[in-house]
């Protein structure tokens, strides 16, 4: 998904971002933490199905861990900037605060940071997608 990403900030801001090596590293790990786990539940949704069912089972699951854990990490990051202005650590405020900034980050993330799978996130998911169906047999 790093790659999708480097097309997506080539074709929507020419490449020129501050934060252009973070947001690599970011996507390309959200890619590979979720790669297994969506192996595994699309295995156990399709293994034994038609083509077309394993093929649909892998496109969404991969899709939807990669989508998670890559939102999941970002809502991190966002929690690391902004934890030196947050109240004492497991008070009821702090927990209150913690909802609201993976919240807020999560909407951002949905918001901002989909737009990069486009230029070629779904070519590439659909490729895995074909590969896993196949190695399902």
């Amino acid at each position: 998904m790093a790659a999708s990403l480097l097309g997506g900030l080539e074709l929507s801001v020419g490449g020129r971002t501050t934060s252009r090596d973070a947001l690599i590293l970011l996507y390309f790990t959200g890619g590979l933490i979720a790669f297994v786990p969506a192996i595994w539940a699309a295995r156990r949704i399709a293994n034994n199905r038609q083509p077309e069912k394993r093929f649909a089972a892998s496109f969404v699951c991969l899709s939807a861990a990669t989508i998670a854990v890559t939102a999941g990490l970002y809502a991190i990051s966002y929690k690391l900037y902004y934890v030196q202005w947050h109240g004492d650590f497991l008070t009821t405020f702090w927990f209150y605060e913690f909802a609201v900034t993976a919240a807020s980050a999560a909407y951002q993330f949905a918001v901002i940071g989909l737009r990069n799978y486009l230029p070629l996130g779904p070519v590439l998911l659909a490729a895995a997608s074909i590969w896993l169906a196949k190695s399902m047999r």
